[in-house]
């Protein structure tokens, strides 16, 4: 099969431009199929403040009312995406901006109101997924760019991108070897939290299950590293969590971060 890199970058990307435009030009030099997926909630909590619209989290996690549903339209599919698509397009990238409910990309359901109403936020479903127009998208050597943006019953909803980063690599595991990839502020997975060099190059489930008997991950990584086991048992090749500034090498055999495998 050929390969394909899903990749998800965050706000320690968007949120500095020299970062950024060193970034899109690793991306745009990858030559396999790729996807790419952002964030921005840093960019629409500064542009909620301009407007007057509070941002509220509860959990760490973003409350979506009417107003920030709005909101995060507006800047996740709009603002950062465009501008993102706009200076691939410069690189020589052809770059499609997309959110889940152009084409029906990505369908999701409203999260249920449990002990937290969570407003418009987007759960998706098994086989949500619009794997037959990715798929020719991918095989015509454009370049899709998803903003963090599903939709359901006419309304669009906010939902957490490297969930729609390990949804999408599911969907496409039917059709290609795929390496999803995390970039975020650190090297890669760390043994231990208090020494950056300490990266685990190489972190199969069993060591994983062994290291986390021993309290070796802080709290904040956890969530990714069960995202990382689920996409990996759902038929994903190949997760990578590593720092944005080492894509290149992160796409080749020799990796700086952290390659999870079963």
């Amino acid at each position: 099969m050929n390969r394909l890199f899903v990749i998800k970058i965050g706000g320690n990307v968007l949120d500095h431009p020299d970062a950024l435009e060193k970034f899109l030009h690793d991306f745009s030099s990858i030559k396999e199929p790729k996807v790419l997926i952002h964030g921005g909630g840093k960019i629409a909590t500064k542009i909620g403040n301009q407007l007057g619209i509070e941002s509220n989290y509860i959990q760490g996690r973003r409350i979506t009312d009417a107003a920030t549903l709005d909101l995060v339209t507006m800047v996740y599919g709009g603002l950062v995406n465009k501008q993102i698509v706009a200076s691939l397009q410069k690189l020589g990238c052809n770059a499609l901006g997309l959110t889940g409910a152009d084409a029906n990309m990505i369908k999701a359901v409203k999260r249920p109101v449990k002990d937290i109403d969570y407003g418009y936020v987007g759960d998706i479903k098994q086989d949500s997924v619009n794997t037959s127009l990715l798929y020719f998208l991918l095989k015509q050597n454009t370049v899709p760019v998803f903003a963090p943006l599903t939709h359901a019953d006419g309304k669009m909803l906010n939902t957490n991108a490297d969930t729609i980063a390990s949804v999408l690599s599911v969907a496409m595991s039917k059709h290609f070897d795929v390496r999803l990839i995390f970039c975020f502020e650190k090297k890669g997975v760390l043994q231990d939290v208090n020494d950056l060099d300490s990266v685990i190059r190489h972190l199969p489930r069993k060591l994983y299950e062994d290291l986390l008997g021993k309290k070796a991950f802080v709290d904040g990584i956890l969530p990714k590293l069960e995202n990382a086991y689920a996409a990996i048992h759902a038929g994903v090749k190949e997760v990578l969590i590593g720092e944005a500034s080492d894509l290149v090498k992160n796409t080749g055999q020799e990796t700086e971060g952290t390659l999870i495998t079963l």
